[in-house]
């Protein structure tokens, strides 16, 4: 668990804070506990408004920094297509003549598409969002900036 904090130089009060569960199933079982019920009661006099819950899935799993705000959608979108242009260029290029002409399309697209999966979680995406992070997240480099 961590506390997502607000960005820095930014009039926001907003915090958050960010869980990670190995399955839906413990997700669950967590947000029922006697003890996540009795520390909602206990902050509930320094909350404004309604608690909102966002959870994240897939692609935007990639994007997540417990230090940074999330990066606009259109840039997350733009850094994924250049990653799984690029993956499936790869791999087309390795799997059509490996496995010769005679195999049917649909399973050359799926051998594609499952190295294509395989390359974007285990290397792609974490490189790229390393390699992309000034760009995801800009820093504020005073008043003038906002």
């Amino acid at each position: 668990m961590r506390c997502l904090y607000p960005p820095p130089g930014s009039a926001s009060t907003e915090y958050g804070i960010l869980r990670s569960f190995a399955s839906a199933a413990d997700r669950d079982a967590f947000y029922q506990t006697a003890l996540f019920k009795d520390w909602l009661a206990r902050i509930e006099p320094m909350v404004e408004g309604e608690r909102t819950r966002r959870q994240v899935y897939g692609l935007e799993a990639w994007f997540r920094d417990t230090k940074e705000p999330m990066p606009p959608r259109w840039k997350m979108a733009l850094l994924t297509w250049v990653a799984v242009w690029l993956a499936s260029m790869l791999m087309r290029a390795i799997v059509a003549p490996a496995l010769g002409r005679n195999v049917p399309q649909v399973l050359e697209a799926a051998l594609v598409a499952a190295g294509v999966v395989v390359i974007l979680t285990w290397a792609a995406m974490p490189f790229l969002v390393k390699m992309a992070h000034p760009w995801l997240h800009p820093k504020s480099t005073g008043p003038q900036d906002s």
